[in-house]
Formats: structure tokens, C-alpha cells, sequence
């Protein structure tokens, strides 16, 4: 992996941790005032509880990415350490789009948001669950990857062996 391409991106995931750090602190204080004079005004508390839950799935999905790139820079990501992470990312997509559903459903009653917002959010929802179906995907490949590497391992000890 190239160190530019890793400088790159650590420098978006440092952006992106920013601000998702501005979006819990500042973005929450502004949204509670707001919602307090809207129609929205008597789903604030589920609303912002569904908000700051989703940028801590952003925020996991971050962190994760960033010690799987350490473990790829240092070629140690074939290895079983990095199944934890992985299987951290799938959870986070998952728990990200089961918040969707969530937002959806608070928002779903009542004629608030129109039926055409709701469906969005529902294709939110599926597409979040299409990224933790990738990632599982991509999981298995690393198994296999994983496994691949054992066995070359193994082969090249029996070789030193031989020789």
C-alpha cells in the first residue's frame, strides 16, 4: 500500500472524525433547539437518540478502517486479528441501518414527513444493509486469504525442512 494512499486516506478519516465529533456536540445543541419549534417537537427525543447513535456507527466504522489500513501498511492484515475489525464494520452497518428503520418508523406516523421521505429512508435502510452484506463478503475473501497464507506458511516451513 502506498504511502500516499494511506496519508490520503487518514487525512479524509481524521476529517470525517471531526466532524463527527462536531455533529454530537454542536449539531445535537442546535437540533434540540430547532425541533423544539417544529412539528417534530414530540419525537426530539428519539429522533436525536437515533442521530447521535448513527454518527457512532460512523465513528466505529472509522476506527476500524484505520487499524485495518495500520495492519495493511505493516502486512499484518492476513491474519486473524483482523477479523475483529471486520466483524466491527459489518455490526456498525448493520446497527446503522436497523437505526434507519428506526428513524423511519418514528417518523412514519402522522402526515409530519411525507410517505416519499419514509420510503427514502427505507432505501437507506436497504442500502446499509447491502454495505454489511459487502463487507461479508469481503470477510470471507480475507478468510480465505488468511487461510492461504497459513497454508503457504506451513508449505514453506516443510520446504526448509526438505532442504
Amino acid at each position: 500500500m502506498g504511502k500516499l494512499t494511506v496519508l490520503a486516506l487518514r487525512a479524509v478519516m481524521v476529517v470525517l472524525q471531526a466532524g463527527a465529533v462536531f455533529a454530537q456536540t454542536v449539531m445535537v445543541a442546535m437540533l434540540t433547539g430547532a425541533m423544539e419549534e417544529s412539528v417534530l417537537a414530540d419525537r426530539r427525543t428519539p429522533v436525536l437518540v437515533i442521530a447521535v447513535l448513527g454518527v457512532v456507527t460512523v465513528q466505529v466504522v472509522l476506527v476500524c478502517v484505520w487499524r485495518l489500513v495500520t495492519m495493511a501498511q505493516r502486512g499484518t492484515v492476513f491474519s486473524h486479528a483482523a477479523f475483529r475489525y471486520v466483524h466491527l464494520v459489518i455490526g456498525a452497518f448493520v446497527a446503522a441501518a436497523l437505526l434507519v428503520f428506526a428513524l423511519g418508523a418514528v417518523l412514519a406516523p402522522g402526515e409530519v414527513v411525507p410517505p416519499v421521505g419514509v420510503a427514502l429512508l427505507g432505501g437507506v435502510c436497504l442500502a446499509l444493509f447491502g454495505n454489511a452484506l459487502i463487507v461479508f463478503v469481503l470477510r470471507l475473501l480475507l478468510a480465505q486469504a488468511v487461510a492461504r497464507d497459513v497454508e503457504a506458511s506451513q508449505l514453506g516451513a516443510e520446504l526448509a525442512e526438505v532442504i
